[in-house]
């Protein structure tokens, strides 16, 4: 059937779904280094629960699905999951989000399993400093992760990078030139004002150091869910993006529902209230039930976030998974 459109005539059609709150690393702009209260074992979604929400999904239009964590490749069994998911009829696109760590033991698998794209985070090209940002992190994990993703065919895959002041801001032509010398597809994405400590890089400071470059021409076709301007550089095999959150927010092409590791939908990145579906879900809810919470959360849809560089979530990126 025909996708759903939320009160500002915006077709829903993506769900982000995370999987788990817990993560293998601790980045400075995610999570203080003690780690984050966890969410208790039983209150995490499991993946029968998670695959009738992508059932009820599918039936109200919607046919791209994201999975997310935390880091999603933590929990057990995810390869499972991805297989789950390819099975329903009317999944169209399921890619993931990871921060590469264990990337190398699980490519392939997921691909045979279903995957179709997937997203790497890797903040820096620098061992050390690869270190200091996510505090326990070995950078020769994430590039071998890298090769073996594009080995397993998983395409496009794509990096995304958090400038950030005075941190890794002397990097950001080295990023943009891994597009030319080795076909990477690389996402610039504003930092979220979750920690007034760390500075925001603006979107068009990005474009100046790139052009540098050269000239950054506007691309089309990329694979992907909308949130993301790409553009390529004179006689680059892979692309730049830019997720410019803050400077420009994307909220008017907003296409997506995200449901959190304990079964909260949120009906934008930044809600600060959500349906719970795990209730539902324990006391044996049927698809029928799901699909009019599914329809609750889009018609609870804001037009804006109400995020700007002025101000700072109540919440880490840990919390709601991206």
């Amino acid at each position: 059937m025909p996708g759903i459109c939320d009160g500002f005539q915006r077709g829903i059609d993506y769900l982000r779904i995370s999987v788990t709150d817990r993560c293998n690393l601790r980045c400075i702009y995610c999570m203080p280094s003690h780690g984050v209260p966890l969410v208790s074992h039983q209150d995490i979604l499991s993946y029968e629960e998670i695959l009738l929400v992508v059932r009820a999904a599918v039936e109200i239009g919607m046919n791209k699905i994201r999975i997310t964590g935390g880091e999603p490749l933590v929990r057990a069994g995810i390869v499972d999951l991805v297989r789950m998911i390819a099975l329903v009829d009317g999944i169209q696109d399921i890619s993931m989000t990871t921060n590469g760590i264990l990337l190398d033991k699980y490519a392939g698998r997921l691909a045979e399993a279903g995957l179709h794209r997937i997203n790497v985070s890797m903040d820096t090209m620098k061992p050390d400093r690869f270190r200091r940002i996510t505090r326990t992190g070995d950078l020769s994990d994430v590039l071998r992760g890298l090769q073996s993703a594009r080995e397993a065919g998983l395409d496009p895959v794509k990096i995304n990078v958090v400038p950030m002041q005075g941190i890794n801001d002397d990097e950001i032509k080295d990023f943009a030139r891994m597009t030319l010398e080795k076909g990477w597809h690389v996402r610039f994405i504003e930092l979220m004002p979750f920690d007034a400590a760390i500075g925001l890089i603006p979107a068009d400071r990005l474009h100046h150091e790139i052009e540098r470059l050269g000239t950054l021409e506007p691309h089309y076709g990329l694979a992907g869910n909308g949130a993301a301007k790409y553009y390529r550089l004179p006689g680059a095999g892979g692309t730049v993006g830019f997720i410019e959150a803050i400077s420009e927010p994307f909220c008017n092409r907003c296409n997506r529902l995200r449901l959190s590791a304990d079964g909260t939908l949120l009906p934008c990145l930044f809600s600060t209230d959500g349906i719970d579906v795990r209730a539902p879900l324990h006391g044996g809810a049927t698809v029928h039930a799901i699909k009019q919470l599914l329809l609750d959360a889009i018609a609870a849809k804001p037009e804006m976030h109400r995020l700007s560089n002025n101000c700072a979530a109540h919440t880490r990126m840990s919390g709601i998974g991206g």
